[in-house]
């Protein structure tokens, strides 16, 4: 089977292009699929960030959830007197594994439910999938995730790499094998 729009091959059970992301979806009575009037290109850096931003706000909003009341507990009792010492500072650290939690749901379980993006991603109409096009499954959406440190640790370089590769795929796209999408 071939893409109508740039002509590459594809699988029989892909729902895009791997060559240019157009969808395609099987015509009723015939075996052979044709393009689906949506069309999709490659996302780039700067819809990519601008998705991040949205996401990185409803994360802030639902982490001063939890932590406005953790800090009234950390601080009760606290007095000049008595200031905040050595055995109430654990109880700061349990923000942050709590957040790299809820980061990595928020990430993993949208983008791998049938919304394939997370609500920043869907407002501008960007898709994640495998390679062939298809809605990824949770463990690669964790990898996915996880693999966005790596992106970090270097400088920010892997996010950067969204600009320049061939199909727009970060760091931590290449090493779970996905592609971020949007609607034409």
């Amino acid at each position: 089977m071939y893409c109508t729009r740039c002509g590459a091959s594809i699988a029989q059970d892909a729902a895009f292009c791997p060559a240019c992301g157009n969808p395609v979806v099987p015509v009723a009575g015939s075996a052979p699929a044709v393009a689906a009037p949506i069309r999709t290109a490659y996302a780039g850096f700067w819809l990519r960030f601008v998705a991040w931003i949205i996401d990185a706000l409803i994360l802030s909003a639902a982490g001063l959830i939890v932590l406005v009341p953790l800090a009234f507990t950390m601080f009760r009792g606290m007095t000049f007197e008595r200031p905040m010492g050595w055995p109430m500072m654990p109880r700061f650290f349990w923000f942050w594994p709590l957040n790299l939690v809820g980061a990595w749901l928020y990430y993993a379980l949208f983008e791998s439910s049938t919304w394939q993006a997370t609500p920043g991603k869907r407002v501008l109409g960007l898709l994640v999938t495998d390679m062939q096009g298809r809605s990824i499954s949770f463990p690669r959406a964790s990898a996915r995730f996880f693999g966005k440190i790596l992106s970090w640790a270097v400088l920010m370089i892997g996010y950067i790499m969204a600009g320049f590769t061939a199909k727009k795929q970060a760091l931590h796209d290449i090493l779970a094998d996905c592609l971020v999408l949007r609607r034409i």
